[in-house]
């Protein structure tokens, strides 16, 4: 692994791009050599950082949503991009795609599903809509406006982006059962965050599977992402005030960071860190 990536190839609901930094900090304090597990891999940011930190550790990424596919597939992709340019010339930057233009995008990316088998609806959701504005097929994208913020070069191919991790793709208490009995070993723990939009996860995610993910916590190192729209930190220390419940979170160390979704709505992400059992 010779590249060090701070954000994911392409986009991914979540991905922890503007922890990257701080990430990286945080990690000095585990070993070196120690087995990270990445429960909720997500894009693979997170383990990619991991392994490209510490290259002596054993790395394990959960790609329960198959970025790799993604990642597959973006000669693909980048094809499909360059035809919606040519379909999208002469439209300004950022102004709307309307009647015949509309309609030849929508065409070209049936098109690609009926020859190829497949269309990366996130990375060109990415390029046709505004404020991380997804949708999963043709039928999705004909209820919203489409407009040209179509990505003006391609996506770099990114072979070497998942060099020396441990790829697995299964429920992430399937891989916690695996390795939770491993000495020392760190999990990396990167749910989708609760009152957020999961429409582009292959899971269903609700309240007590949110909760149920706090129990894998006791007795390991681990770094634990959420954000304050959860409220689930303030939870977890009204829990540790009340005998016989406790607080998760109570030798943790925490970060934040200020994230905005656009000039309306922002959010506080929050790193929660414990390296030692």
């Amino acid at each position: 692994m010779k590249k060090e990536y701070l954000s994911a190839p392409l986009p991914f609901v979540g991905q922890k791009r503007m922890f990257a930094s701080k990430f990286k900090e945080v990690l000095k304090q585990y070993p070196d050599d120690a087995v990270y597990v990445d429960l909720f891999g997500g894009s693979g940011l997170l383990s990619h950082i991991v392994k490209h930190e510490k290259p002596g550790a054993m790395v394990v990424y959960n790609d329960y949503d198959n970025y790799r596919k993604r990642l597959d597939n973006i000669s693909r992709t980048n094809m499909l991009l360059s035809d919606f340019r040519q379909i999208a010339e002469g439209i300004p930057r950022g102004k709307k795609i309307t009647g015949d233009a509309r309609e030849r995008i929508f065409c070209r990316i049936e098109q690609e599903e009926k020859e190829w088998g497949y269309v990366d609806f996130i990375t060109i959701s990415s390029s046709l809509m505004f404020s991380m504005k997804y949708k999963m097929s043709v039928d999705e994208m004909r209820k919203e406006v489409l407009y040209n913020n179509i990505r003006k070069t391609d996506y770099p191919v990114a072979e070497d982006y998942l060099d020396g991790l441990e790829i697995t793709g299964q429920d992430y208490r399937e891989v916690f059962n695996r390795y939770k009995d491993v000495p020392g070993v760190v999990f990396l723990v990167d749910p989708p965050y609760l009152s957020t939009d999961v429409s582009t996860y292959t899971m269903s995610w609700g309240l007590s599977d949110y909760l149920d993910v706090l129990t894998i916590l006791h007795g390991h190192p681990f770094i634990y992402f959420t954000s304050n729209k959860s409220s689930l930190v303030e939870l977890c220390r009204w829990m540790g005030r009340h005998p016989g419940m406790g607080d998760p979170f109570r030798n943790a160390s925490v970060m934040e960071f200020n994230a905005h979704m656009n000039y309306q709505s922002s959010y506080t992400d929050m790193m929660l860190y414990c390296p030692a059992a």
